[in-house]
């Protein structure tokens, strides 16, 4: 379903949740879906170890948002509507290109680092996996849903046995 440029080192798990007819039945409903293009490099899986998370360097990956991608957000955003993104790194790919209220279209290098702080503009709400600790990632999710949130919620997957990582299971995040 996903993943039809190469160039990534990883596959985009958190679109491994769905399938071909599952897409079908949800633009059945009236849900359009767009793609973006981001080549996943291995710096997405190092940890964070510096002493202060803003003291992190973000790796760079290079990432695509074609024109109707960008089109169709942006009357979504003034539409009142709500944009989904699936998958954490396609926040960093969508973040990577919003410029003075709007969606660019392009291609480029982001070394993007979203962390608790940082407002995510673009996606109001997030289908991801549940990540590593310490990993970038899990950062991400703790700026789109708070510190308390994200604690609460990893207390219950642990709790409940949830899979992590890359193919496991996947939350909701709005």
């Amino acid at each position: 379903v996903y993943a039809k440029e190469p160039g990534s080192v990883a596959a985009p798990t958190a679109g491994f949740h769905f399938t071909e007819e599952m897409l079908s039945q949800l633009q059945e409903k009236g849900i359009q879906i767009v793609n973006i293009i981001l080549h996943i490099g291995m710096g997405t899986f190092v940890p964070i170890k510096t002493p202060r998370i803003d003291q992190h360097k973000m790796h760079s990956e290079f990432c695509t948002i074609l024109e109707e991608t960008a089109n169709v957000i942006n009357k979504a955003k003034l539409e009142g509507r709500r944009v989904i993104a699936v998958g954490s790194t396609s926040i960093r790919t969508l973040e990577s290109f919003w410029e003075n209220g709007s969606l660019m279209s392009g291609s480029k290098w982001t070394d993007i680092f979203i962390y608790p702080g940082k407002k995510i503009q673009v996606a109001d709400a997030l289908i991801t996996n549940f990540h590593l600790p310490k990993s970038t990632l899990l950062m991400m999710i703790s700026a789109f849903a708070g510190y308390e949130l994200t604690r609460k919620a990893y207390e219950i997957a642990v709790q409940e046995r949830y899979r992590f990582f890359s193919y496991g299971d996947a939350m909701y995040i709005s």
